[in-house]
């Protein structure tokens, strides 16, 4: 029932969907019932496409997202831990390809990766996702991490988890008194303040790592895209984490709108 109640809300809310829906709507009943209103709805829905798909609304709307945290910058310190959120793993193509796969999140992997071998005596924690009975997202990385060589004895994995929430009070469990130290937080920028708020909410102080900027920065702002399905993935991603904020805030799962530094 989770599940599908997740789906349908996936699919009503982002824009990519519903845009092309109301476009669609709106044909049938001009067809059908012959009434004008359907061809305005028609309009509005392919209009609305062919708007938020070109023009830059989409980094307009993601950029306060990705640019809530600074740029992670070491300062020579050492650093307890390393936490990473799950995202970066094609799961279906994974299992079914039978090879390790990553998605446009990418850099959530190399990241983590990347910061485990600069600092060898770093605990590491993959706080992983799992849709079902099939191998979880952190164990797949797990297993990958360590063809590159990295030590599972220094790999702490958390497969239980399906939303931030979960991410934040299962690691803070996993860690037990260890989650005092220096520990750094890696996820994608746009999801960095909820992240944060989740974490702060549950008492475990992190270092914000932000990865996988989707914009190149204020210039974007007035760049408009050249193929439609870029800007409505983009406009997808920014409106589902807008909202995202908005439920946790008023779940309590974090105590503001929009987690800052």
């Amino acid at each position: 029932m989770y599940a599908t109640l997740s789906q349908i809300a996936a699919f009503s809310t982002v824009p990519s969907n519903l845009l092309p829906a109301l476009g669609l709507l709106g044909l049938i009943v001009a067809l059908v019932r012959r009434r004008s209103g359907g061809l305005w709805l028609a309009g509005l829905g392919i209009g609305g496409t062919l708007i938020a798909g070109i023009l830059p609304i989409a980094n307009i709307v993601i950029r306060p997202l990705e640019e809530r945290f600074p740029k992670y910058q070491e300062d020579g310190r050492p650093i307890d831990g390393i936490i990473v959120l799950s995202g970066a793993v094609d799961l279906a193509r994974s299992f079914d390809r039978g090879e390790f796969s990553l998605n446009g999140a990418a850099e959530r992997f190399v990241s983590f990766a990347e910061m485990a071998r600069h600092h060898p005596e770093a605990r590491l924690v993959y706080t992983g996702y799992s849709s079902g009975p099939s191998r979880s997202e952190a164990q797949l990385a797990a297993e990958q991490m360590t063809r590159l060589g990295l030590s599972t004895e220094r790999l702490l994995i958390e497969t239980a988890s399906r939303t931030t929430w979960d991410n934040a009070r299962n690691t803070k469990a996993l860690l037990g008194a260890s989650a005092q130290g220096r520990w750094v937080l890696i996820t994608s920028a746009w999801h960095m303040p909820r992240a944060m708020g989740c974490f702060q909410k549950v008492g475990l102080t992190v270092i914000p790592y932000p990865v996988d900027y989707q914009t190149r920065g204020r210039s974007d702002s007035i760049r408009p895209f050249t193929i439609v399905g870029h800007g409505l993935q983009r406009l997808d991603i920014a409106v589902r984490e807008w909202l995202g904020l908005f439920g946790y805030r008023m779940s309590g799962r974090t105590d503001s709108f929009f987690p800052g530094p």
